[in-house]
């Protein structure tokens, strides 16, 4: 009787020297060898056991199925053909080696399944079987065991997203570290959709521009829905807290969710040439938007009239610029007025610290009770006080908690610097508000009056316009000149 050997490898723990595929092969020719079995193929491949698909093993099946004399299927271990009982592959085998088409036999385990085996033999083979499944699955448990466990120490335990970078430390553990370069496109990006100037396709089209980064579509919607930006791995629907520098605030992550929603609700697509106010403009009579045309290499602007007649007028683009151009230039500030604020802001910051520390003392309390809260839940877990649903509803709660707090203390620690950043960006995009406006692209002055204006609208030859806070006070103020009010 001829016999085909099968060795297999699947863990790191396998391929150590005892149970090498060499080892393996070693073992079964000299089982072969003693028995007089001449060896008719050798198969070996690391592949796991556990899982329905396998490649390699179906192959070999086919490959024994097709035999027409009987043959002796030489394995070191049960384990090594299976770790699922349920697996057909096996049953088919047991099947025809109990009508004598074949023989199994485990070397290791001195089990020999043919057609004269006897009832407790084949209770000692679905034992052999059962414990072959118990070893996967126990491992499977301390591997779940194990990850959540680094989940829970903040660790990420797949390829890095884009901003992030996997490295190998000196000692061979493996860390998640920023990748600057990468890190300042994501942040643009948030920003820049965060506007809600940008259209995806816009949005593309400008990173490649200015930082040849080819995204499909799909990439970027899935990288401004990623939650890992502002400190949040999501893994199986649950979130844990993770430990590498966050690239971008909640606050900011909401905001380009909130613009996203907007997208959705009122899809506008901007075919063939971007037209400065396309999109930006709305009848003042029947509110729907205003259409941009272009006649004898001029464009102009005008309502559709869809829902009836009211004798809607064309402006020239030129035009239009030229009008929202005037509300630009209100917002100019005298530079004296503007060192006078600066100052005035100086001491208002004095007056900050205090109360600053008093929410930092609040929110740091908080956190460090939530932490221990969580430390608490996960040793009830393991020892088997609470349940694994009432586990997972009581960590996300706490967690969701955590991630608000964290939220305001950073929101705390940038707030020095926010508190001037604002106010001085304020002050500067004011003064500039008209050269920008004249100087941009299409796509900056879009975004430019979407900062400053809202309700943009036509009424007959004007374009009318509401100011946005805090830039609706400089305009009052420059009407009349009352910068000491």
């Amino acid at each position: 009787m001829k016999a085909i050997l099968i060795a297999r490898v699947s863990t790191e723990e396998q391929k150590e020297a005892g149970n090498s595929l060499p080892a393996q092969i070693a073992r079964l020719e000299a089982y072969c060898k003693n028995k007089g079995f001449p060896i008719m193929e050798i198969c070996s491949f690391d592949e796991s056991a556990y899982y329905n698909d396998r490649t390699e093993f179906d192959r070999i099946i086919d490959f024994i199925l097709s035999q027409t004399d009987k043959i002796a299927i030489c394995c070191d271990k049960v384990d090594r053909i299976t770790r699922n009982i349920f697996d057909t592959r096996i049953s088919t085998l047991y099947e025809k080696a109990l009508k004598g088409e074949l023989e199994l036999h485990f070397v290791s385990d001195g089990q020999v399944i043919n057609s004269t085996i006897s009832a407790v033999e084949k209770f000692q083979f679905s034992i052999n079987l059962g414990l072959a499944k118990y070893y996967s699955d126990a491992i499977s448990d301390n591997v779940k065991r194990a990850q959540e466990q680094k989940l829970r120490k903040g660790e990420w335990l797949a390829k890095a997203p884009f901003g992030y970078k996997n490295i190998k430390k000196d000692d061979g553990a493996t860390d998640v570290i920023v990748e600057e370069y990468q890190a300042q496109i994501i942040k643009k990006t948030f920003e820049l959709y965060a506007t809600g100037t940008f259209s995806m396709d816009l949005l593309l089209k400008k990173l490649k521009i200015e930082h040849n980064v080819s995204w499909p579509k799909g990439t970027l919607g899935k990288i401004l829905n990623n939650p890992f930006y502002y400190g949040v791995m999501l893994v199986k629907g649950k979130k844990y807290s993770h430990r590498y520098p966050p690239l971008i605030s909640l606050d900011l992550f909401n905001k380009v969710q909130q613009v996203k929603e907007v997208f959705n609700k009122k899809p506008v697509k901007y075919a063939g040439k971007a037209y400065v106010y396309r999109g930006l403009l709305r009848c003042g009579h029947c509110d729907l938007s205003i259409t941009p045309e272009q006649h004898k290499g001029y464009i102009y602007y005008h309502c559709t009239q869809y829902k009836g007649k009211h004798n809607a007028k064309w402006l020239r683009e030129e035009t239009i610029t030229k009008q929202l151009g005037q509300v630009f230039k209100k917002m100019t500030i005298p530079t004296k007025i503007v060192d006078e604020i600066v100052e005035n802001l100086n001491t208002l910051q004095q007056d900050k610290v205090d109360f600053y520390q008093r929410d930092l003392d609040k929110f740091t309390k908080e956190q460090k009770s939530l932490t221990k809260m969580l430390d608490n839940l996960y040793l009830d877990k393991l020892k088997g006080s609470i349940t694994e649903s009432d586990y997972d509803k009581f960590y996300q709660s706490l967690h969701d908690q955590l991630i608000t707090i964290n939220s305001r203390l950073e929101q705390l620690e940038e707030s020095d610097d926010n508190y001037f950043t604002t106010a001085k960006y304020v002050l500067s995009l004011a003064n500039k508000a008209q050269e920008l406006f004249e100087s941009s692209e299409v796509d900056e002055r879009r975004q430019l009056i979407n900062l400053l204006l809202s309700n943009v609208r036509v009424e007959d030859e004007y374009v009318l316009y509401d100011v946005q806070k805090p830039f609706d006070l400089i305009v009052n103020c420059s009407d009349g000149q009352l910068w000491r009010g």
